[in-house]
């Protein structure tokens, strides 16, 4: 992961950020950047850690290193827990309300994250429908 940690720094001094660090947290395989940029970068942080996301997973799949995950100045696990919450949020409501209710359009990863969240949950049940980009989950009494 040395290697990978390594073109991830060089790849980011070319992208013209000169004040980051960068560390690997082994336990969940991702690399952990905080970069001190100001307020106006906020707004591009989504699209910025989706494309050095891509980019460190063909850097590992080219090296034959196992799958990766770029999580950049905490956006990606801000981002987990506001989904987590969303997901445990709708379910008390899918129960006080006895109706099915959509989430919004999500990535795999993110759907992932909602069944595993709420698959303990005796009283409702999910499931993934849409097609393409426009996946999203729906939650269902039962």
């Amino acid at each position: 992961m040395e290697n990978l940690q390594n073109k991830l720094q060089k790849l980011i001094k070319l992208m013209g950020f000169d004040d980051f660090s960068i560390s690997y947290d082994a336990d969940g395989s991702r690399f952990l950047i905080f970069l001190n940029e100001g307020e106006d970068f906020k707004k591009f942080l989504p699209f910025f850690v989706a494309d050095l996301n891509h980019l460190a997973k063909l850097i590992a799949k080219k090296d034959k290193l196992e799958t990766v995950f770029v999580d950049v100045n905490n956006y990606r696990r801000e981002r987990e827990n506001l989904i987590l919450e969303l997901a445990r949020a709708t379910a008390r409501k899918v129960v006080a309300t006895n109706e099915e209710i959509s989430l919004p359009i999500m990535n795999a990863y993110e759907r992932r994250l909602v069944h595993l969240e709420l698959v303990g949950r005796p009283d409702i049940s999910t499931e993934s429908t849409g097609e393409g980009k426009e996946r999203r989950v729906v939650i269902k009494p039962i």
